[in-house]
């Protein structure tokens, strides 16, 4: 299916949320979000960015703020997914029709749409996992000072790559033979991968 069928078919099968769930599409289409489908959901962007999604599941029905965390929530009505996992993403979440309040909806999306054109979102922070260099790899660094410089030179991705193509081998052999091919990389300062990111 394309993405406009896809879209169709979630707001028209059967469910408890039908009624409500288009509810809220009428009130997204009224701004000037673009429909789009992201993540087996409808999903609604400003010149490309991810600004709120309509989910439907069994037990509840919502929408989904991106980058919720900068909403004011006066009303204190916004829900984190996961807390102190989830960093940005918000919802307004329903178990009923009823509960739904279109003017104070409107009034979060519209808010939605005025953090997306001023640039307001969380930056993801890489979680830094640290490097384990074979004992193999640390007794040539710990032998030969310019290969050592040469190691410590390069980023932590480098290093990382160099560090788990030696060490992920089962057998010293070939541990031995991966280092003896990596050693004129390490000291011509190219990284493992060098020769395939430059494709």
């Amino acid at each position: 299916m394309d993405k406009q069928q896809k879209l169709e078919a979630f707001y028209t099968a059967e469910s408890p949320w039908k009624e409500a769930v288009n509810s809220l599409r009428t009130t997204i289409l009224k701004t000037e979000l673009e429909e789009d489908w992201k993540w087996n959901f409808p999903t609604y962007t400003l010149k490309g960015k991810n600004v709120v999604a309509v989910a439907s599941h069994k037990t509840h029905f919502g929408i989904w703020f991106f980058q919720g965390v900068f909403l004011k929530d006066e009303k204190k009505l916004l829900r984190n997914a996961q807390e102190g996992k989830t960093k940005a993403m918000r919802s307004l979440y329903y178990t009923a029709e009823s509960d739904i309040d279109e003017t104070i909806v409107s009034s979060y999306i519209l808010e939605a749409i005025q953090n997306s054109k001023e640039g307001k979102v969380v930056k993801m922070q890489r979680l830094s996992t640290p490097i384990i260099i074979p004992d193999i790899l640390q007794t040539a660094l710990s032998k030969n000072t310019e290969l050592k410089t040469n190691f410590e030179q390069f980023t932590p991705g480098k290093q990382r790559e160099y560090a788990e193509h030696i060490g992920s081998a089962k057998q010293e052999a070939t541990q031995l033979r991966r280092l003896d091919k990596c050693i004129p990389m390490i000291l011509a300062g190219s990284g493992l991968n060098d020769k395939y990111k430059k494709k």
